[in-house]
Order: structure tokens, then C-alpha cells, then sequence
């Protein structure tokens, strides 16, 4: 049995190629995004632990920075001399380090990182740990000289003796470059800007003695452990934070996290389509194989197989083939991932390929992932081919047995299909995001496995009727072709099964883009009064130069500052909620259209007084007068009280989570030193919006960083967030498409060897060859349709429940971009095309007189 089964697998190798693409993809996208991701993190692992202090000493910090403030925690420089007497001291540095600097050249352009990537500003403190060293030039000395990294001066042409302006917190000033650093490690994409200390503390801190961070370095036979003891007994431990080398490198490796789950994330899920769209190929691709074998199983059974042996021959077979594909796809994901790490290099983090981390787990889960999805993919078909008789030998028939699992699948599907439209009611019907969103997943999946069981059943009347104007069109070739598809109702289920999973998806996902998209065009209209709003390209916070600068254009009238800072609120009902709060100056009102349940804009931010939510607020016990704690960046607290409660979805955009602002009197007060985020700026009487714009964009030229924004701007910078998502949605589409393509190719290729005596005599009666490719075509294209219009009809329910999910949040708009849908079904039928380009080459192309006595 065993030679049997590696002869048939040997002789089935050219009809296996397709469903091994499929594992091989699968495969593929599983190790390559374990490879990527375990060199990023091992590279930025050694980076952090080489480059860490053994101690480092840094001001407290209790919350989290979920949106930039602008404000830079520091603590007094003299702590370093005070560190230096503690036993077990080798040497302490005070550290200057500042991010979210612009840097620009003379011609007011940005020499910093375009990718996200911050521009640095720190001293200059030379150590065996630096990650740079000089290579040119001479230290800065003066407030007026500064080193810059070898990779921005070559990406922005900056050389020795350059002018640069260097936009900080306390302002701008200009600097003359006067040496160039080169890293010894990996760069994490940053742009680097180092001065004298002196400078960086005046320039970038705006306070000659402070820091951001003591460095502490232990003398022999001192352990870091030890060490970072003694410190904060010296210190005072709850003053603040105390971390080893290894603790101060995992908290960047955490910070850093994010960006690299991000990227796993989007791995993971182009595998997990992969995998899902796999199984479909590799089910209908053992399911024809066994119908064509039928004779050659009943023959084995004949001869003494059991069904055991016939099972086990075709699980063999399908491991055997598992193993090819994951042996390929490993390979394959290895090459993806040294793409990845080049692609990396072009976005200005330069990881090593040559040190390229190939861990044991990745291999072991390649091989999990490739083996297992084709032993299950192939155990239906390996049951169906151990009930086949030895009588079949004595018949070129199929497996018998269609109408009863057709009338199982039915119920099945129902059953789960049942539970899968109660998950989506119950989803609609929610009034809390976090069921609703629980709600929502459960029914995605129950709907999409009762679509993928009860699709053979749909097959028979949904192409009568996308294939009812064949005929008409292309006469006796398109009955037939109509009439093959609805041949084998599971076999042409499970090809469609393939498209409609991607199609779903894009459907459910562009639904909730444009949802989300007229829900902020409408909010935007609804809540923005001002005629500009002045923001910064990133959205991080710029210095107090630009409000200045903008107050003193000509024909501005009105500026309403905004800032954001992290707060964490103790609430009547037990809960503290960290959260991000914003603050405005008092004149709100004449920028912004809020709707208020309770209370108005003088008593929001009035002194002392805060806004909330009104959900927010009657989910924790909270109404107007209540007086709640509320903590601030820095250590500082304050008793607020609610002044107004506001309607979340008129003030989605002003306020954060929880709704929550206040007046920048009472942020100033308690967590002081912050920077603007936006100003909402009004025109003065007899100043049109065009002349005001031109002024402010002559005002703001020397810093690139900030951009002018009126309301269709500010719409446009919504819709390009939004998609972000789609383009990775239409990514995974392409990927399925590549893979439900495959599918198809495999389905009519086995088809027409299936129909090869069919095809024989119809040539023989005058089916002239491009007839016969026509037929195949349309065949092809009737299929493709189908899935896709499963597809989009389940993707439009999914993304109608998705959007009522959007809407607790506020996002009440429901919008249908049926351009896309057309185009989508219109791209299935070229896709159709496409697939069946070289089975009808190679049915037309057959020998007819070897086709009508093939058996």
C-alpha cells in the first residue's frame, strides 16, 4: 500500500502542484513573520542592553502618554553629583534626551524621518556604550554647533558647516553642524541631534538644570541589582523611577512593541487567509482526484485493501504533500522575511539580514501549520475515498452518496447558520461596545462556516440565474457551460468557497470604511466652527512659538488653543479610568458646535470644573455637581468637579475617551509645562478665508512641521487614515484572490481530464476549438460570480452589523460604497477569465480520437 501510494502521488504531481502553492503560501507568510519579528526584537534587544546605563534614574511617571502632551518630565541635574557619593558608584552623567523635535534645513525643509520615526535632540555624553560615534568633524561646543547622524545627513545632503534650525519646545534657534556621528548598532529609524549639555538643557529643556535621566554606571563587583538598591535608598525610593540595564531595555523593547506587533499582526492575518483559503483548494482537490480514482480505489479494495488502507493511503498522500509545501513555504518565508528586513532598510531602520534569527519554534510551527492544514483539509475526502466499493471497479462511476450529504449539509447550515443570524441580531441589538463586538466575531464566523457548508445548495438556483442570459448570448456553448457548472453542485461550491471568503471580508471591511468615513464628514460638519484648524503633520504638539506666531498673523480674529494630556480619574462607583482628557481656552463655543445634556461651555471650563460624557458618566454613577478625583501627569491631583455633560456624538473629535476636558486654566494649574496640540482659528471681520489662509501659510513657512487644515482638509486627513485600512484589506484580497484563482485553475484543469471522453466527442460532432475554450471560460466566469456574490452578500451584513457597533462609539452614518461592490463582482468575472485561460488551452488542444477512447 505504501508503494501505491507514493506511485499515485508521483503520477498525481503535475494536478498536487496548485494545492501545494496554496500550503506553500500558507507556509510562507507563518515563517516569514516569525523570522521578521524575532531578528527586529533580538537586534533591538542587543541595542537596548548594550547602550542601557546600569542604573538609570528617571522622574516618576504613573500614566501612560496615549497621545502626546508635549511635555517633557525632568528632574534636577544636581542628582547626579549626589548619586556619585553613593557607595558602589562608578561615575553618573546627567542625560538630555528630547523627541519630537523638527530639524530643518535652510530651505525650511525637514531633515528628520518622514516614516514616523522621531528626531531626537540629546546631549552629547560619549561613552563605551554610545550607539554613535564621531567620525568626522569635532564635538559641538557653544550653543550654536551640533552633530547630526550619518544617515539623515546623507538622505537630506546635509554636510560639515550646514545651518540647520532646530524647532524645540522653548523655541527655535539655529545651529551650524560641525561634526557627523556614524551608529555602531542598529538604527532604529531615528534622526539624531546632538549639542553640548549646556545647550540641550537651555535649548531643548528650556532649564539650565534639569535633565531627563541620570545614568549610572556600577564599579567592580557591584551588580546592577545591587546597585540600583542603594540608589534609591540614597534617593528615596517612591521618588523616582529606579531601573537595572535589563529593566530599562525591556521597557524599550515594550515601547517599541507596538510597532512590531503591528507588523506581526498584519503577518499573522495574511497567513490566517492563506491557511483558510488553503483548506477549500486542497478539499476540492482530493475530492475530484478520488472521483476520478474511483475505479483505481475499487480496484485496491478488489484486491484487498481495506477501508483503513484506502484512508490511510490518501492521509499519506496529502501529508507527503504537506511536507513539500511547508518544506518550500519555510523556504519561501525566509526570503519574505529578508524582504521584509530590506523594506525596513528603505523606511531608515537598518537591520543586519546577515543576522537573521531562525529559531526552533519556526520551523516546528511551518511544519505544524503545512502539515496540519492539508491532514485536515484532506480527511473528508480520505473518509469519502474508504467507502468507495470494490464493485466500482467494475464502473467508471463517481463516489456514490450525493444526495444524502447534501440534505446534511442542509441542515447543518441551518442549524449553524441559526446561531450565526442570532449572534449578528444580538450584535445589532447591543447597547454596550464590548458585547456588541463579542457578539459581532461569534456571528462572522457561524455565518461564514454555514455559507461555506450550505453553498453547494445555493449553487443550482443562484447560477440559473447569473447564467440564464448564456444561452441567449452565445447560444448551444453557453447552455453547456451553464449546465457544467451546475454539474457537480459541492465540487463547484467548495472552487467559489475560496473567492467568497476574501470577497467577504473586503465587502464587511469597505462598508465599515465608509461608514466611518461619512460618519467623521458628518461629525466634522456638525462639530467644527472654525475656519482653520493648525495642526501638526504627526499630530504631535508643537511649541509655544507657533501660537504665538499665529496670533500675530494678519487677519487672524479669534485662536482657541487645544491640548491633550494623560489623566486617571477615581470615579463614585470604585472604578479609576486612565484616559486621555483635553483642554481648551475659553472661547470653545465660538469654534466647535457641542451639544450639551446638561451644563455649557463656560461651566466645562470653568476653574476647577471639568465635562464628561453623559454615557460615560451614567455608566459610573456620575452627574452634574459630583466632584471627582483626578490625577495628573507629574504626581499632582485635583478635585474637579463636573460642570457639564455632553452628548459623545457631537463632541467626538474635542473630546477623548470618557468625553473628558476642561479649561488649559486648570491643566496649566496641575500638570503645567504642556504644549499646544491644535488652534482653532477664526478670521477677523473683513478677512476672507483665502487671504486668512495665505497669511497663515507665509506666517507658518519656517516650520514645516505645522500644517494649515480648513474643514475639507481636515475631512481629507480622516479619509487617509481610514484608508490605511483598506489598502491592507485590499491586500489580504489580493492574496485570496491569488489563492481562489489557484483554485479554479486546479478545479477546471481536473475537470476537463475528468471530461476528457465528453470533450472528445463533442469535438468529434463539430465543437470547433474556440467554442470549446469558450465554454470553459464562461464556465469559469459563472463560478468566479458566484462566489463573489456569496461573498459580497455576506460581507454586506457583516459590515452593516460592524457599523452598529461604530455606532456606540458614535459613528451613526451607514454607508453602502456600491461602486466598489460592482467593480469587485465586475474583477470576478476577469478573474474567472483569467483562471481558465490554460485549462481551455489545453482542452482544445487535445487529440480527439485519444480523447474519445480515454477511460
Amino acid at each position: 500500500m505504501l508503494k501505491a501510494t507514493l506511485r499515485s502521488f508521483l503520477a498525481h504531481k503535475g494536478r498536487l502542484l496548485l494545492s501545494a502553492l496554496a500550503v506553500l503560501l500558507s507556509v510562507a507568510f507563518v515563517a516569514g513573520s516569525l523570522i521578521f519579528s524575532d531578528t527586529v526584537s533580538r537586534t533591538f534587544d542587543r541595542l537596548f542592553a548594550s547602550t542601557a546605563a546600569d542604573v538609570t534614574v528617571s522622574p516618576k511617571e504613573d500614566l501612560d502618554e496615549a497621545v502626546p502632551s508635549g511635555r517633557t518630565a525632568t528632574l534636577p541635574a544636581a542628582l547626579a553629583a549626589r548619586v556619585r557619593q553613593v557607595d558602589g558608584v562608578a561615575a553618573a552623567r546627567a542625560e538630555v534626551d528630547v523627541d519630537g523635535l523638527t530639524v530643518a534645513d535652510e530651505d525650511n525643509e525637514p531633515v528628520g524621518p518622514t516614516t514616523g520615526a522621531p528626531t531626537l535632540g540629546t546631549a552629547w555624553n560619549p561613552t563605551e556604550r554610545s550607539p554613535v560615534e564621531l567620525t568626522s568633524g569635532h564635538a559641538p561646543r557653544g550653543p550654536a554647533q551640533a552633530l547630526l547622524d550619518s544617515e539623515t545627513a546623507g538622505r537630506k545632503d546635509v554636510r560639515i558647516g550646514d545651518t540647520l534650525t532646530v524647532i524645540a519646545p522653548p523655541g527655535s534657534f539655529e545651529v551650524r553642524v560641525v561634526g557627523i556621528v556614524t551608529f555602531t548598532t542598529t538604527n532604529p529609524g531615528a534622526a539624531l541631534v546632538f549639542f553640548d549639555t549646556r545647550t540641550a538643557q537651555t535649548k531643548l529643556l528650556g532649564s539650565p538644570g534639569g535633565a531627563t535621566s541620570i545614568a549610572v554606571d556600577a564599579a567592580e563587583g557591584v551588580s546592577d541589582a545591587q546597585l540600583k538598591q542603594r540608589v534609591a535608598a540614597a534617593l528615596g525610593a517612591h521618588t523616582y523611577d529606579f531601573r537595572t540595564a535589563g529593566e530599562q531595555a525591556e521597557s524599550d523593547v515594550e515601547q517599541l512593541g507596538g510597532f512590531l506587533d503591528v507588523i506581526k499582526y498584519v503577518m499573522v492575518g495574511f497567513a490566517g487567509i492563506a491557511v483558510l483559503v488553503g483548506v477549500f483548494l486542497i478539499v476540492n482537490t482530493y475530492s475530484m482526484l478520488i472521483a476520478q480514482r474511483t475505479r483505481e480505489l475499487g480496484l485496491l479494495r478488489a484486491l484487498g485493501a481495506d477501508r483503513r488502507q484506502v484512508r490511510r493511503s490518501v492521509l499519506v498522500e496529502a501529508l507527503l504533500l504537506g511536507l513539500v509545501g511547508s518544506t518550500l513555504g519555510l523556504a519561501a518565508g525566509i526570503g519574505l522575511a529578508a524582504g521584509l528586513i530590506e523594506l525596513m532598510g528603505l523606511l531608515g531602520m537598518n537591520i543586519d539580514a546577515g543576522e537573521m534569527v531562525i529559531g526552533w519554534v519556526t520551523p516546528v510551527t511551518a511544519y505544524v501549520v503545512g502539515l496540519g492544514v492539508t491532514f485536515v483539509a484532506a480527511y473528508l475526502p480520505a473518509r469519502r475515498a474508504a467507502g468507495v466499493s470494490p464493485m466500482a471497479a467494475l464502473a467508471d462511476a463517481e463516489v456514490a452518496g450525493v444526495g444524502r450529504p447534501l440534505r446534511m449539509r442542509a441542515v447543518a447550515g441551518a442549524i449553524v447558520g441559526a446561531a450565526g443570524a442570532a449572534a449578528l441580531a444580538g450584535c445589532a441589538a447591543a447597547t454596550r461596545t464590548s458585547s456588541a463586538a463579542s457578539l459581532l466575531g461569534l456571528g462572522v464566523v457561524l455565518t461564514l462556516i454555514a455559507t461555506v457548508i450550505a453553498g453547494p445548495l445555493l449553487v443550482r438556483p443562484v447560477i440559473r440565474v447569473l447564467g440564464a442570459a448564456f444561452p441567449a448570448l452565445f447560444g448551444s456553448v453557453g447552455r453547456m457551460s451553464q449546465r457544467n457548472a451546475l454539474r457537480n453542485p459541492r465540487r463547484t461550491g467548495a472552487t467559489a468557497a475560496a473567492l467568497m471568503v476574501g470577497l467577504a471580508l473586503v465587502g464587511g471591511m469597505s462598508v465599515a470604511s465608509a461608514s466611518m468615513t461619512r460618519s467623521f464628514d458628518q461629525q466634522i460638519d456638525k462639530t467644527l466652527g472654525a475656519d482653520f484648524v493648525i495642526q501638526n503633520t504627526n499630530f504631535l504638539p508643537f511649541p509655544k512659538e507657533v501660537t504665538d506666531e499665529v496670533r500675530g498673523t494678519d487677519g487672524v480674529g479669534l485662536v482657541v488653543r487645544g491640548r491633550f494630556t494623560p489623566v486617571a480619574v477615581r470615579l463614585p462607583d470604585g472604578d479609576r479610568v486612565e484616559t486621555t482628557a483635553a483642554a481648551y481656552d475659553p472661547r470653545l463655543d465660538e469654534v466647535a458646535n457641542i451639544t450639551y445634556v446638561q451644563g455649557d461651555s463656560a461651566s466645562a471650563l470653568a476653574a476647577g470644573r471639568l465635562a464628561m460624557d453623559r454615557d460615560f458618566a451614567r455608566d459610573h454613577g456620575v452627574r452634574v455637581g459630583s466632584t471627582v478625583p483626578v490625577a495628573f501627569q507629574g504626581g499632582r491631583s485635583a478635585e474637579l468637579k463636573v460642570g457639564a455633560l455632553t452628548d459623545q456624538d457631537s463632541a467626538e473629535g474635542f473630546g477623548t475617551q470618557g468625553g473628558l476636558y476642561f479649561g488649559l486654566a486648570t491643566l496649566e494649574r496641575y500638570a503645567p509645562g504642556g504644549q499646544d496640540s491644535a488652534l482653532y482659528v477664526n478670521a477677523a471681520p473683513g478677512t476672507s478665508d483665502d487671504e486668512l489662509r495665505a497669511n497663515l501659510e507665509r506666517t507658518l513657512d519656517p516650520y514645516p512641521q505645522v500644517q494649515v487644515r480648513d474643514l475639507a482638509d481636515y475631512k481629507q486627513l480622516v479619509h487617509d487614515q481610514i484608508a490605511v485600512l483598506l489598502y491592507l484589506v485590499y491586500a489580504l484580497l489580493g492574496l485570496a484572490i491569488i489563492i481562489a484563482v489557484l483554485g479554479v485553475v486546479n478545479t477546471l484543469a481536473l475537470s476537463v481530464v475528468e471530461r476528457t471522453r465528453e470533450i472528445g466527442l463533442l469535438r468529434a460532432i463539430g465543437l470547433a476549438r474556440r467554442q470549446l475554450r469558450r465554454m470553459i471560460r464562461l464556465e469559469s466566469v459563472v463560478i468566479a460570480v458566484f462566489g463573489a456574490v456569496l461573498g459580497l452578500a455576506l460581507g454586506l451584513v457583516w459590515g452593516v452589523c460592524t457599523q452598529q457597533v461604530l455606532a456606540l462609539q458614535g459613528m451613526t452614518a451607514l454607508a453602502i460604497p456600491w461602486g466598489t461592490i460592482v467593480a469587485v463582482v465586475i474583477g470576478s468575472a476577469v478573474v474567472g477569465v483569467v483562471a481558465a485561460l490554460l485549462p481551455a488551452l489545453r482542452a482544445s488542444r487535445m487529440n480527439v480520437l485519444a480523447a474519445i477512447a480515454h477511460e
